[in-house]
C-alpha cells in the first residue's frame, strides 16, 4: 500500500512538471498554452497537502529536479553545468517551500489555500533576488499574451499576475482533498459546494483585474513620437567558432543594416544584438596587442564613420583597471555602444550578470573549488557595471539598454525609467540555444517590462525573439526566429504617465511575503497551544 501511494504521488507530482512546462513555451509549442498555467501545480500541491513533512520535502526535491528538466530543457546548450544547476538548485528550493506549503494547509484547514498562494508569490519574489536570482519559471509570465493582464501589471508588477494564476491550483488542491474514491461524484459535489463563495470571490477578482488592464488602464499614445528604428538580427553565434565567427556576424550585421537602410531611408537608427561584435572595439584601438583583431575593429569602425544614423551594438568592452592588490589587468564586460558619426559617444556595462556563467563571486576554500571547476570548462567572468546608462540620440530619444536576462527583472528595467529612459532596449543574443521555445520564454518575460512600466520595449536579437511591444502591453511588429534578417518598426516614444510599479517597484510582492510570514506565525503559534 505504501508504495502504491508513492507511485500515484510522484505520478502526480509528474503531470503537475508538464502542466507547468507547457504553461509556457515549450518544446511542443513555442507559444506555449497559458490557459494550463491556472491548475499546473493543482496536482503537485494536492500531493503536498495529504503529506507529512518528511515527505513533502523529498517530493519538492523530485518536483524542482523535474519540472526544471523539462521547463529549461535547452539550458545545457548555454553551459554543460547548468542543466545540472539550475535543476539541483530548484530541487533545494523546493524542499523548503513544499513542507511550508504543507504547514500552511494544516494550520489553516479551510482556508489555508490563501496562505499557500501567498507563500508561492513570496517564494517567486524571494528567487528572483540576490546572486541566483533567476526569473524563469515564475507563473504569472504564462500570460504574456493576454495585454489586459500584462497593463493590469503595471500596478502590483508581474507578481500580482502569479497570484491570480496560482490562486485556482490552491483551492483546487484543497477541495480535492476531501474528494474520497468510494463517492466521487458526490464527495466532489459537496467540494464544490462548500467552496462556491471562494470561487465566485475569485472570479470577481479576476474579472476586475482583466476589466483594469483591459479599459482603465489603456493608454492612448497616438500623439507621440514614433522612432523609426531597424533591428538587425545575423542569426549567428558570434562567442561559437573564434575570430571567423567574429567576421561572420559582422559581415552578416553590416549586410542587413545596408539592406534596411536601402529599403528604407526614415530610420533613424539601427540597433545590433547583445555581443554582435566580440572584440572589445575602445581596448583593441588603444591597445593594438592582436593584429588580426584589430584588423577586424578597424573594418567595424571605417564602417561606422561611412553611417549618417546612430548605431546601436552589443559589445565586449575592456579597460586595465588596478585590483586589491596593487596589480593591473583586463577586466571585460558585456556592455552596449552608442555610435554616432563613426565615434563612441556612450558606453553602458552590464550590472547583473548570469550566475555561474557571467559571475561567480565566491573564492577561497569554501567555494573555491565550484569556481575552479567552470573556469576549467571555458567558462569567462565579466566585470559588473555600476551605472544605471540612459542613452542619447542626436534626434533626442532617451533610451537604455538592459543587456540579455536583464530585462527578465523588473527592478532593472524600473530603475532604467526612473533615471530618464524614454524606450527600453534589450539587447539579446538567444541563438546559442538554437530553439525558439527558449527564446520565447525569455521574450514573454520582456513583454511584461513594456507593461510594468508603461514604456515600449524593443529587443534586439540575434536569433529571436526580435520584437517591438507597445506600452499597452500588445506586440506590434515580431520577426521570424533564427534566420538572418531585419525588421524595421515604429517605436512610440511615451512618456506622458508614470506607473504605480515604477514609481513604488515590488511593493506588491512584499507586502504578499509579509501576510505570509504573519500568517504562518500566527499559525504556528495557535497550533502549538492547541496541541
Amino acid at each position: 500500500m505504501p508504495a502504491r501511494r508513492t507511485l500515484f504521488d510522484l505520478l502526480l507530482l509528474a503531470v503537475s512538471a508538464l502542466l507547468f512546462t507547457f504553461s509556457f513555451p515549450h518544446f511542443l509549442s513555442d507559444a506555449g498554452w497559458w490557459p494550463l498555467a491556472y491548475v499546473a501545480i493543482a496536482p503537485a500541491v494536492y500531493v503536498v497537502n495529504k503529506s507529512g513533512l518528511l515527505r513533502a520535502a523529498l517530493y519538492g526535491l523530485v518536483y524542482g529536479l523535474v519540472s526544471y528538466m523539462l521547463h529549461n530543457y535547452w539550458i545545457g546548450s548555454f553551459h554543460v553545468l547548468a542543466i545540472l544547476i539550475v535543476p539541483l538548485i530548484y530541487g533545494v528550493y523546493y524542499v523548503v517551500l513544499f513542507p511550508l506549503l504543507q504547514l500552511a494547509k494544516r494550520f489553516f484547514p479551510r482556508n489555508g489555500y490563501l496562505v499557500q498562494t501567498a507563500i508561492w508569490v513570496g517564494y517567486e519574489y524571494l528567487r528572483t533576488l540576490g546572486f541566483l536570482g533567476y526569473a524563469y519559471g515564475i507563473l504569472g509570465y504564462s500570460q504574456y499574451r493576454i495585454p489586459a493582464l500584462v497593463r493590469f501589471s503595471s500596478v502590483p508588477g508581474v507578481l500580482g499576475v502569479s497570484l491570480l494564476v496560482v490562486l485556482p491550483s490552491m483551492l483546487l488542491a484543497t477541495i480535492f482533498l476531501s474528494v474520497k474514491v468510494d463517492d466521487l461524484s458526490g464527495t466532489v459535489r459537496q467540494a464544490f459546494l462548500r467552496y462556491r463563495i471562494d470561487f465566485g470571490a475569485y472570479a470577481v477578482a479576476l474579472a476586475a483585474a482583466l476589466l483594469v488592464g483591459g479599459v482603465v488602464l489603456r493608454t492612448d499614445y497616438s500623439g507621440s513620437r514614433n522612432w523609426r528604428v531597424a533591428l538587425v538580427q545575423q542569426n549567428v553565434d558570434p562567442h561559437q567558432g573564434g575570430l571567423a565567427a567574429y567576421e561572420e556576424s559582422l559581415r552578416r550585421s553590416i549586410r542587413q543594416s545596408e539592406a534596411a537602410l536601402a529599403e528604407d531611408d526614415s530610420i533613424e537608427t539601427v540597433i545590433w544584438s547583445e555581443t554582435s561584435f566580440v572584440p572589445p572595439i575602445g581596448y583593441h584601438s588603444q591597445f593594438r596587442e592582436n593584429p588580426d583583431t584589430l584588423a577586424l575593429v578597424n573594418r567595424i569602425r571605417a564602417f561606422m564613420a561611412e553611417q549618417t544614423v546612430p548605431y546601436i551594438i552589443g559589445n565586449s568592452d575592456a579597460r586595465r583597471e588596478r585590483q586589491e592588490d596593487g596589480t593591473v589587468s583586463r577586466v571585460d564586460y558585456n556592455a552596449t555602444l552608442l555610435f554616432e558619426e563613426g565615434e563612441i559617444v556612450e558606453t553602458y556595462r552590464k550590472v547583473h550578470l548570469v550566475p555561474f556563467t557571467e559571475n561567480f563571486p565566491y573564492d577561497g576554500m569554501l567555494f573555491g573549488w565550484m569556481r575552479d571547476i567552470l573556469l576549467e570548462f571555458d567558462t569567462h567572468f565579466w566585470g559588473e557595471g555600476t551605472e544605471y546608462t540612459v542613452f542619447e540620440t542626436s534626434d533626442g530619444v532617451r533610451f537604455s539598454t538592459p543587456i540579455c536576462f536583464e530585462d527578465t527583472f523588473g527592478y532593472l528595467s524600473r530603475e532604467f525609467v526612473r533615471e530618464g529612459a524614454e524606450v527600453i532596449v534589450n539587447l539579446t543574443n538567444d541563438r546559442w540555444a538554437n530553439s525558439v521555445s527558449a527564446a520565447m520564454q525569455h521574450f514573454a518575460m520582456s513583454v511584461f517590462r513594456a507593461g510594468e512600466n508603461r514604456r515600449t520595449m524593443v529587443r534586439g536579437t540575434n536569433g529571436g525573439i526580435t520584437a517591438v511591444v507597445d506600452p499597452n502591453g500588445v506586440i506590434t511588429a515580431i520577426d521570424e526566429p533564427l534566420v538572418e534578417s531585419y525588421l524595421i518598426a515604429d517605436a512610440p516614444v511615451y512618456t506622458d504617465s508614470q506607473t504605480v510599479y515604477t514609481r513604488f517597484g515590488d511593493w506588491f510582492a512584499v507586502i504578499v511575503l509579509a501576510g505570509a510570514a504573519i500568517a504562518m506565525i500566527f499559525g504556528a503559534v495557535r497550533d502549538g497551544r492547541r496541541r
